[in-house]
């Protein structure tokens, strides 16, 4: 079973990117909170400088990957349809979130 130690806390806004067939939601972590992650996750990154983590919104938890994003300058936490029904949020809002690395 896999520890998670450190926690961060942050806010950012859900952001919708769309491709040829589908389209996918995430929350772009970026400025001061990069520093906490890449620090966090210390020996820990796993194929293309991914991070396991524990994410929590509102009362929903998963386990999911950060991933590394030169073009947005941090990580990208991918958001599935789940979460979003659960804490009923759509694109553009700021969202409350708790990482746990």
């Amino acid at each position: 079973m896999r520890m998670f130690e450190e926690v961060i806390e942050t806010r950012c806004p859900l952001i919708k990117w769309s491709g040829d067939k589908a389209s996918w939601f995430f929350i772009i972590l970026s400025g001061d909170v990069v520093g906490e992650i890449h620090y966090a996750a210390m020996g820990r990154t796993g194929g293309f400088g991914s991070v396991k983590v524990r994410a929590t919104i509102g009362d929903t938890t998963w386990e999911t990957s950060l991933f590394p994003s030169k073009e947005m300058g941090g990580f990208m936490l991918p958001v599935k349809a789940a979460v979003r029904k659960a804490e009923g949020l759509a694109e553009g809002d700021e969202v409350a979130l708790t990482l746990r690395i």
